[in-house]
């Protein structure tokens, strides 16, 4: 009989009770599990988990649940016209993500039942919805708008006891450090079924450069790191740069690994959004298509956006103004960024020249891409580096930091600086700006040379990496 490979999903549901738009993470464990599904039509070898509600056992549930609340993330309405500015006394950060890391920074004793209280309360709230939706198809109720929704119901502890079998695998690509006691659920599970566990680690910049992450992840990320390491039987990564940084921490900490960190080809793109349920509200107007440039990324600390405040700061004292692209940040606000934030009101915003589209949908996203000269992404340090190939793939040049995991994932199509040094980055983006002549023909060769990766040829890697050895 063909090993089961059964994929803990509990931390997308515990994400989406606090947030409205997946991160990267979220995306890619949602493309992975779609086509490990893919690969399964009788679907015999590929099962979702979750944990039940004392946190002690694990209920099978349908892929069409874990479908739904992703569905929910990438799905709704496009965002009200906000301005780029922040009024003084507004918080840096959204109210979910303030309350998130409010939550986790209680005892578990106290995190663990709130937590799941908020998921099960926004999962009650979307039964509800489904089964109002579910009478208007059936002609009984006035219809409340939009279609139905699928919600995922569990189907019993029993199913997994049932068909767990010695050799099967556990396996998480999820960020399940937000979880308290994940580390004894798994190996209670592991030990009483015969079963092996295998792990995703996307980085462990917590525990390499703790300088650029709150207090609390570092604390919460180096507890389950600590504790679930080594007890994976087999260990996956998103890049060789992480790959490495893994077994060299294992080292220098004396942690003995099961395996070998193996490292997947990481999948290109993602699967459009379903279009909005809810009545449309207004559009932000964005820069028109060929007069900005581009940068796609969360506002923290690590990603280094304001080495390129200092350079555009520095372009428009050297060049004539019209000849300054506007430069685009697309994503939320999130955290250790006050003084940039600071910096960005204090000068308007550089007079204009930087915009703010905060919490972008997955359309204005695409017309982003497609309308922008070339992207940047100057992070200090990255697992993958998946901004970089969705801007390939749109056939979008990149000027990039040279750091970590980024030349993997750039390649020979994107140019480097480092992200330490301002003068440089200055000086390649300002040659670029110079000749723009030059820019479509860059764009033309990336478009012509980018070559994506299926997500089909990440999931067969992790079958192959899970059945290789027993």
């Amino acid at each position: 009989m063909t090993n089961r490979i059964w994929l803990d999903v509990e931390d997308i549901f515990e994400y989406a009770a606090f947030n409205s738009r997946p991160t990267g993470i979220q995306r890619l464990q949602y493309e992975l599990c779609r086509a490990l599904v893919a690969l399964d039509p009788s679907g015999e070898r590929i099962g979702f988990l979750r944990h039940d509600p004392a946190g002690q056992s694990f209920h099978a549930i349908e892929w069409a649940g874990v479908a739904a609340v992703f569905e929910r993330l990438t799905g709704h309405a496009e965002p009200a016209v906000r301005p780029p500015a922040r009024r003084e006394d507004e918080q840096p950060a959204g109210t979910r993500s303030g309350l998130r890391r409010l939550v986790h920074r209680m005892p578990a004793r106290l995190r663990q039942p709130l937590v799941r209280y908020l998921v099960q309360q926004r999962e009650a709230t979307s039964s509800l919805t489904a089964f109002l939706r579910a009478c208007v198809t059936s002609g009984r109720v006035s219809s409340p708008g939009g279609g139905p929704v699928a919600t995922p119901a569990l189907r019993g502890a029993a199913n997994f006891e049932a068909c767990a079998r010695p050799g099967d695998v556990v396996l998480v690509l999820g960020a399940m450090w937000f979880h308290p006691g994940h580390a004894e659920l798994i190996q209670a599970a592991c030990h009483a079924k015969g079963l092996r566990f295998a792990v995703l680690i996307y980085d462990i910049i917590p525990l390499r450069r703790p300088e650029w992450c709150e207090r609390g992840l570092v604390r919460i990320f180096g507890e389950w790191f600590g504790s679930v390491i080594g007890l994976a039987d087999h260990i996956l990564s998103i890049s060789h740069s992480s790959a490495k940084e893994i077994e060299d921490h294992a080292r220098q900490h004396g942690i003995a690994l099961r395996d070998t960190v193996r490292v997947l080809p990481i999948g290109t793109g993602f699967e459009k959004a379903a279009a909005p349920r809810s009545a449309p509200v207004q559009a932000r107007s964005l820069p028109e298509p060929g007069t900005y440039t581009l940068i796609v990324s969360t506002l923290e600390i690590r990603k280094n956006h304001v080495l390129l405040f200092r350079v555009w700061r520095r372009l428009l004292d050297e060049l004539p103004r019209e000849q300054v692209p506007t430069l685009v940040f697309a994503g939320r606000v999130g955290w250790m960024v006050a003084d940039l934030m600071q910096q960005l009101r204090n000068s308007d915003f550089l007079g204009g020249k930087i915009v703010l589209v905060e919490d972008p949908s997955d359309a204005e996203l695409e017309r982003l891409y497609q309308g922008c000269l070339f992207t940047l992404f100057p992070s200090f340090h990255e697992g993958w580096g998946l901004p970089v190939t969705e801007s390939l793939s749109f056939g979008r040049p990149c000027i990039i930091s040279n750091a970590t995991s980024l030349p993997e994932a750039g390649g020979a199509l994107a140019r480097y600086f480092d992200p330490d040094n301002v003068t440089e980055a200055t000086a390649i983006i300002r040659d670029v700006l110079v000749h723009r002549e030059a820019i479509p023909a860059w764009q033309e060769r990336v478009a012509r040379e980018f070559r994506p990766v299926p997500w089909s040829d990440t999931a067969e890697t992790v079958l192959r990496a899970l059945c290789s050895s027993r």
